[in-house]
């Protein structure tokens, strides 16, 4: 790639950055696992209490690449038809044709995915993996790119399913948003920040040219010592007497994909341990399940996190 090819894609992602910021504000690590998400080719699952900004974020994903954007609003009468569609017979036809349902779309907003029950959850988990749907024993190819940002309340609040472990590890990462810092939420009542600024949001990049970002995030070199060093994070957490799931393969597999799309959006075209190792929580932590044995006053999924975060500590890192 020559420099000034090289600036050109340095200063898009940054547009990109700045983007989003002007509208989540006060969460810029937030914002930059969403951009690892789109560049590595991965799915997002955003999970806060309502009305801290999942949502929003969603939105101003969309509305910064120029491509279809759908919203599911996940409730418990949802059924899969009504996310990937369904063949109606056509009199003048004379044969059923396919009417397709909201997920053929670049940017698929799932709203509150677990307030919908495991067998429509379930629906998604094709489409998120092959990039396609099949429907009465023909498959449908989706759009590309083709990115599931997902919005789910804590397991602790009302009228709400856990997420099969099957689903959760289809999405590349899982990022908490808490609540906003006092400045932030002053700039959000102002109307300096959240909903009120989406509008104000223009396309970054088209649909083509995250495609090339994302072919250009696949060159991105990875030596030897760094997959060696992720592969020792991924066995410890099937060794450990903590957790009683480890990483599945996908998963480091998604480890790798995002530790080249984060090194991509600092400016490298080579991979670092720290790229790696900022990683392993995000990336891990909604695909482990913690041993029943395990005594914690915490959440299960802050246990899940602590655990990580202990184990990416104790692998040595390469030099």
């Amino acid at each position: 790639m020559s420099p000034n090819a090289a600036a050109g894609r340095a200063t898009r992602v940054g547009q990109l950055e700045s983007a989003l910021r002007s509208v989540i504000r006060g969460k810029e690590d937030v914002v930059r696992l969403a951009l690892v998400a789109i560049f590595a080719r991965g799915h997002l699952l955003l999970e806060g209490v309502p009305g801290v900004g999942k949502t929003t974020l969603a939105h101003a994903l969309a509305r910064v690449i120029d491509c279809g954007f759908q919203r599911i609003q996940f409730t418990s009468d949802m059924l899969p038809s009504d996310i990937l569609g369904v063949s109606i017979y056509s009199a003048a036809e004379q044969k059923f044709e396919f009417k397709r349902g909201p997920v053929f779309a670049n940017v698929l907003l799932a709203d509150e995915i677990n307030r919908s029950t495991p067998k429509t959850q379930s629906a998604l988990l094709e489409a998120m993996s092959e990039g396609q749907v099949t429907v009465d024993s023909f498959s449908h190819s989706l759009p590309q790119p083709f990115l599931v940002v997902a919005t789910q309340n804590p397991v602790e609040h009302h009228g709400v399913y856990p997420l099969p472990e099957s689903q959760l590890d289809r999405f590349l990462m899982r990022v908490r948003m808490g609540y906003p810092e006092p400045q932030s939420e002053r700039d959000i009542l102002r109307g300096q920040a959240g909903a009120a600024r989406l509008d104000t949001l223009e396309p970054v990049l088209t649909a083509e040219e995250v495609l090339s970002l994302q072919s250009a995030v696949d060159q991105v070199r990875v030596e030897e010592s760094l997959v060696d060093y992720a592969l020792a994070i991924v066995r410890r957490t099937r060794e450990s007497d903590a957790l009683s799931l480890g990483v599945s393969p996908r998963g480091s597999l998604m480890l790798y994909h995002a530790a080249q799309a984060m090194a991509f959006l600092n400016g490298r075209n080579f991979c670092t341990p720290d790229d790696f190792k900022q990683l392993v929580v995000p990336v891990f932590a909604h695909r482990v399940v913690v041993a029943s044995s395990y005594a914690s006053q915490h959440k299960k999924s802050e246990q899940a996190e602590t655990i990580l975060t202990d184990i990416a500590a104790s692998v040595r890192v390469p030099i």
